[in-house]
């Protein structure tokens, strides 16, 4: 039997290098723009298309519209209704799906390389002839409600859906979740679902990123064989309100009987600019983006209030924010809150270099494994088209977190960090809580509904 001592820490044996492979890009006839990594180790392809026609595009009172769209645009198709089109993808063990952001709605495809060409017969096929037929329209949108009201019971839901709404505020696209809310659901028509598509869905809205075993030029002739139908047009454009950050507001959604509170506390923030964003990603790391980081240290090893707390900055295209998220125990609210706070303003007066060190570490070794399989690739890559990064970003990106000082991280945290201008929401019982907070002296507290009203 081996014997080694297990309070020496091993260390890694070599510096992590990454490359991704070159990424080709091109236009097609129909003025579709296409990211391309050729990767031929597996006989698979990975397509997502990105439409630039998320929820931000919602009319005031049509909130929803966007979802509902993308959650028809495959109930039927040419020749197929739902579950033809369903089996015919599963027949060829390919996987489709079609999602929403606030930015942008999303087809992906999964397929075998000998089952590529059928299988973008189909996903093109979804695209440029959806039905539309007013019995899957009904029945997704009940499907919608039916997700709106089982939000209201999941408090995590809750708090960062209000969470976005009190940050952006109420004249923000930003501030409302793709799914919408029941009032605006219940105005919704399969006819504006018609119009949504006839004005957005079109090549010049759009990019396609594709990964897997390919060359270009099949990939190319493809391509324009199957989208060759689908045209160009104007598209949707919306006005985003810049909102402005306020003094510290607390906000408490009652949840009665609730033995645990749901906490988010943060701020409006600067966007995804690359030349801050290192420093930024660095700084989050070590105030609450990983385990070891200073809040989570805090709330969950030092005080036990949580079984995790963490921090993120959430970047929409036209809009971000920094935010702390955790889950305590009901008598512990005010405490954790606290301590969030307390830990905000610390890291206000900067790092220390083996925080840095550490950070640098972590982020560099984990870097890499964001880019293991194909679906991967391409996800990042849609990064790359929603935030016009470089094409040398994701082979830059371990040098640039390398190269970033230690006084980057107090600048960091000057330019970024808020905590007086912070909203502070609760999600729990407010006859349990609401005296640990009046503690906190951090002014009114104000009761809302939720869902709140718009």
């Amino acid at each position: 039997m081996n014997n080694f001592n297990r309070e020496i820490k091993p260390l890694p044996k070599e510096e992590i290098e990454f490359s991704l492979p070159e990424i080709q890009s091109f236009m097609l006839d129909n003025k579709l723009k296409v990211y391309f990594v050729q990767k031929n180790e597996l006989p698979i392809l990975q397509l997502n298309m990105v439409v630039n026609a998320g929820s931000k595009l919602d009319p005031i009172d049509k909130k929803g519209l966007a979802n509902l769209s993308s959650m028809t645009i495959d109930e039927g198709a040419g020749n197929y209704n739902a579950l033809e089109l369903s089996d015919e993808f599963d027949t060829l063990g390919s996987h489709f799906n079609v999602g929403t952001s606030q930015d942008s709605i999303f087809l992906s495809l999964q397929t075998l390389k000998e089952n590529f060409n059928r299988s973008l017969e189909l996903f093109s096929t979804v695209i440029t002839e959806p039905h539309f037929n007013q019995n899957d329209f009904d029945r997704e949108k009940r499907k919608v409600l039916i997700k709106l009201m089982q939000l209201k019971d999941e408090p995590d839901q809750i708090a960062d859906a209000a969470f976005e709404f009190l940050i952006f505020g109420k004249d923000n696209p930003y501030s409302s979740i793709p799914l919408g809310d029941e009032k605006s659901i219940g105005n919704l028509s399969n006819e504006d679902v018609r119009l949504f598509y006839n004005l957005n869905f079109n090549p010049g809205n759009s990019a396609l990123v594709v990964v897997g075993d390919s060359n270009i030029e099949d990939l190319k002739n493809n391509l324009n064989l199957f989208l060759a139908k689908w045209k160009s047009g104007k598209a949707g454009t919306v006005k985003i309100n810049k909102p402005n950050r306020n003094k510290t507001q607390v906000f408490l959604v009652h949840k009665d009987g609730a033995v645990q509170s749901e906490i988010r506390i943060g701020h409006l923030s600067s966007e995804r600019d690359e030349k801050d964003y290192y420093s930024k990603t660095l700084l989050n790391n070590i105030l609450g983006g990983q385990f070891s980081s200073r809040i989570n240290l805090n709330l969950r090893e030092d005080k036990g209030y949580t079984y995790g707390a963490s921090s993120r900055f959430t970047y929409y295209k036209n809009d971000a924010y920094f935010a702390v998220s955790t889950s305590v125990g009901k008598e512990n609210t005010g405490n954790a809150v606290k301590e969030i706070l307390k830990e905000l303003n610390s890291i206000r007066n900067g790092a220390e270099i083996k925080e840095l060190e550490f950070a640098k570490s972590s982020t560099i070794r984990r870097f890499p494994s964001n880019f293991e399989t194909n679906k991967q690739i391409a996800s990042n890559l849609m990064l790359k088209y929603l935030f016009s990064l470089p094409d040398n970003y994701f082979n830059n990106f371990i040098e640039k977190i390398r190269s970033i000082p230690l006084e980057n991280i107090k600048a960091a945290a000057e330019n970024n960090i808020f905590p007086d201008e912070a909203v502070v929401l609760v999600v729990g019982d407010k006859n349990q809580v609401i005296n640990q907070l009046e503690n906190l002296n951090l002014g009114e507290i104000k009761i809302i509904n939720f869902p709140i009203d718009k």
